[in-house]
């Protein structure tokens, strides 16, 4: 069991450890951008990613869990946590990812997704709360 949920923490390390690499290397994030930063009324559509991203991430992920027998164990039940995982996961890189490249001007969303995504850290408190959460 422990064994699994490692592997798990590992992949989330290595999503995150990623992430921020990406911003840091392809991102040129410096603190005066912040400081100088202007949005005009053409960048508010790109705040709608980071909230898209999220609900998405979180109805496909409660969706999956909803779709496991309850009588399982949890031993037996941790494949297909990792598997919403993944899924929720990869919709919010691809949510930071979008930013980084598309619009780099708001680099911020961006931060913000990958904060989150480092907040989802998997424990086996949290695995056996998300499922008690989405009992059928």
């Amino acid at each position: 069991m422990t064994e699994k949920i490692k592997t798990l923490k590992v992949i989330h390390i290595a999503i995150c450890a990623g992430m921020i690499l990406a911003y840091i290397f392809a991102g040129k994030f410096t603190i005066e951008q912040l400081k100088g930063q202007i949005i005009s009324t053409d960048d508010l559509v790109y705040f709608a990613i980071p909230v898209a991203a999220f609900f998405l991430s979180n109805f496909m992920f409660k969706s999956q869990l909803k779709q496991v027998d309850s009588r399982l164990t949890l031993e037996k039940k941790l494949p297909l946590y990792q598997t919403a995982s993944l899924i929720r996961w990869a919709i919010l890189e691809g949510a930071a990812f979008f930013i980084l490249f598309i619009k780099p001007d708001l680099l911020i969303l961006g931060i913000i997704i990958i904060l989150y995504l480092v907040f989802l850290r998997p424990t086996k408190e949290k695995i056996v709360r998300d499922f008690q959460a989405n009992v059928k």
